[in-house]
C-alpha cells in the first residue's frame, strides 16, 4: 500500500487491489456490505448504515467504539457523482462538529482483475480538521482485507 499524502487542505490515499472494480464498488456502496467490513478490531465499528445511491442521494453511517455502543461518531453526506464502477464522490460531514463539509472522491481502475483505488480527501479548513479525518490507511486495509475474503 502506497502512504498518504496530505496538504493543508487534501488526503490522498492509493493502492492496488486484487479484485474486479465492481466488487470493490459494492462494497463501497451496499449497506450490507459496509456493516461487515467498516471497523478496526478495537477502534470503531459501522453500526448502522443508509444509502440512497444516486446523484443527490444522501447516506448516513453511525460508527460506534470498540465496545460497540452507540454513543459514537454519524457521518453522513450527499453523493455527488456515481459512475459504476469507476467512480464515486460524496460530501463527508461529520455531525456534532462545527467543520464544514468535505469531499470524497473514489476513482476505481481495473487492469487483468486488479483495480487502482485512488482516495482523495477535500476541503478541509485546516490541519487539525484534516487530522481528525486522517483514517483512511485503515479503511484501505480493512477494505482490502474484506474483499479478498469475500472473494475466497
Amino acid at each position: 500500500m502506497n502512504p498518504t499524502t496530505a496538504n493543508k487542505n487534501t488526503i490522498v490515499q492509493e493502492t492496488a487491489i486484487n479484485a474486479k472494480a465492481e466488487r470493490i464498488f459494492d462494497a463501497l456502496t451496499s449497506p450490507e456490505e459496509l456493516l461487515r467490513w467498516w471497523r478496526v478490531t478495537g477502534k470503531f465499528q459501522a453500526a448502522e448504515v443508509e444509502c440512497d445511491l444516486r446523484p443527490g442521494g444522501k447516506w448516513r453511517m453511525l460508527v460506534a467504539d470498540a465496545s460497540g455502543t452507540r454513543t459514537a461518531t454519524v457521518v453522513y453526506g450527499e453523493y455527488l457523482e456515481i459512475s459504476r464502477p469507476s467512480l464515486l464522490v460524496y460530501t463527508w460531514v461529520r455531525e456534532g462538529e462545527n467543520w464544514p463539509a468535505t469531499t470524497v472522491r473514489w476513482e476505481l481502475k481495473e487492469i487483468d482483475g486488479v483495480t487502482a483505488v485512488h482516495l482523495t480527501h477535500t476541503g478541509f479548513a485546516s490541519e487539525s480538521h484534516r487530522d481528525r479525518n486522517s483514517g483512511w490507511p485503515m479503511i484501505f486495509e480493512v477494505l482490502e482485507a474484506y474483499v479478498r475474503i469475500s472473494d475466497s
